[in-house]
């Protein structure tokens, strides 16, 4: 099949030559005529010189890179990557009786880019962040019932609010195939309620399950205080752990009566746990001293964009410095930082500022990232962005 090319300014190939998965639209020496958001197109060098087929779109990130070479984009490309996917995930034993909740397709992880799917038991939900995808939902819901052994019946789209906005695809979020059949969903044998039709992201977020497990071995005896809680992911893993009390905050109402519901759908008539739907930093500030012995913060990406880096740090630093003067001595918190804009040097160093403003004597017992069905391409850095902390505080 013929594609328009995309032909690049003199050097600016390099980056593709070690297999980065972006062309920046500075590098765009020519566009061809006719050219529209989400074609499939050719891009070569200066020089004319084939490199690889990606999706176009206006923007900073021109082209996203699908294949490098001469490989074909088409529904056999979008059947060998989907499956290559999960035979990862079959290799990191996330398909078990006890666990039916992953991360089948991490973008440029899974060298898909722009798509993701998460999977929650016999429903995928897929989700486009440019308009390639988008276009091509129809052609991958078909590949994704077709994965031997995925199990996956019903496909959801959810991309109302993850494509650019300037595009005017005007997306509606509806099954593709399939229709709703339930909204449980289980991870390392505990039920969670996951709302893909109106929550956050996909619904559920499956990139805190190691560190929810890892959580679950400190709770023991300990009263945990789970900010930012959403679904209560953190807060229902606690009381697992045999914690002996779990406060959880949100300041979405929609957010306490889920968590509410995940708590009750675990451990039904456990007077362990409370919610509080309550501004987080208000919540902290009228919080009482050496009440809670472990501390949780999870919060939203406080940078989306390097222009709110400083801000974010500022909001970082303020949320940890808080936690140091609330927490008990010998209490273990906590932080993470989901913002792919924030470094994790930089993620450390608005932590560390806050431990120096408390005098207080900390460790780090545990660096945190994303689990391995969140991958990062080696060629593609950008693709870490879940930073996260565990501190003993003495």
């Amino acid at each position: 099949m013929d594609y328009k090319t995309i032909r690049l300014k003199k050097g600016k190939e390099e980056s593709l030559g070690r297999f980065h998965p972006w062309v920046f639209s500075g590098a765009i020496a020519d566009l061809p005529d006719g050219i529209e958001e989400g074609d499939i197109v050719a891009v070569s060098d200066h020089s004319g010189h084939h490199i690889g087929l990606g999706h176009y779109q206006i923007g900073s990130i021109a082209v996203r890179m699908l294949t490098f070479g001469d490989e074909p984009v088409d529904d056999t490309f979008y059947t060998s990557r989907l499956k290559a996917a999960f035979r990862l995930r079959q290799a990191l034993g996330l398909l078990r009786p006890d666990n039916n909740a992953y991360r089948l397709v991490h973008g440029e992880g899974d060298f898909l880019p722009g798509l993701v799917v998460d999977v929650y038991g016999t429903t995928a939900v897929l989700q486009a962040h440019s308009p390639g995808m988008h276009f091509s939902r129809d052609v991958i819901a078909r590949a994704l019932t077709g994965i031997d052994g995925a199990g996956i019946e019903n496909v959801y789209y959810k991309s109302e609010t993850t494509l650019p906005y300037k595009a005017r695809l005007d997306p509606q979020n509806d099954y593709i195939i399939g229709s709703y059949s339930t909204d449980v969903a289980e991870e390392n044998g505990l039920k969670f309620h996951v709302d893909w039709l109106k929550g956050q992201k996909t619904g559920f977020f499956v990139d805190q399950r190691d560190n929810r497990m890892l959580l679950q071995q400190y709770a023991a005896g300990r009263s945990v205080l789970n900010m930012f809680c959403y679904t209560g992911g953190f807060s229902v893993y606690a009381m697992r752990g045999d914690a002996l009390k779990v406060h959880s905050v949100d300041s979405s109402a929609k957010a306490i009566t889920l968590t509410r519901a995940n708590v009750e759908l675990n451990f039904p008539g456990d007077q362990r746990h409370e919610a509080f739907a309550e501004d987080a930093f208000k919540y902290l500030s009228a919080a009482k001293k050496d009440i809670y012995d472990l501390i949780i913060l999870d919060p939203p990406a406080f940078a989306k964009h390097r222009s709110a880096l400083r801000n974010a740090l500022i909001g970082y630093r303020r949320l940890n410095a808080r936690a140091f003067e609330l927490i008990a001595p010998g209490g273990i918190l906590f932080t993470f930082s989901c913002s792919q804009a924030v470094s994790r040097e930089q993620f450390r160093l608005a932590v560390f500022s806050a431990a120096a403003q408390s005098g207080r004597r900390v460790r780090i017992l545990h660096q945190l990232t994303q689990p391995a069905d969140h991958p990062i391409n080696i060629y593609h850095p950008e693709g870490e962005y879940l930073k996260g902390l565990v501190l003993y505080v003495e």
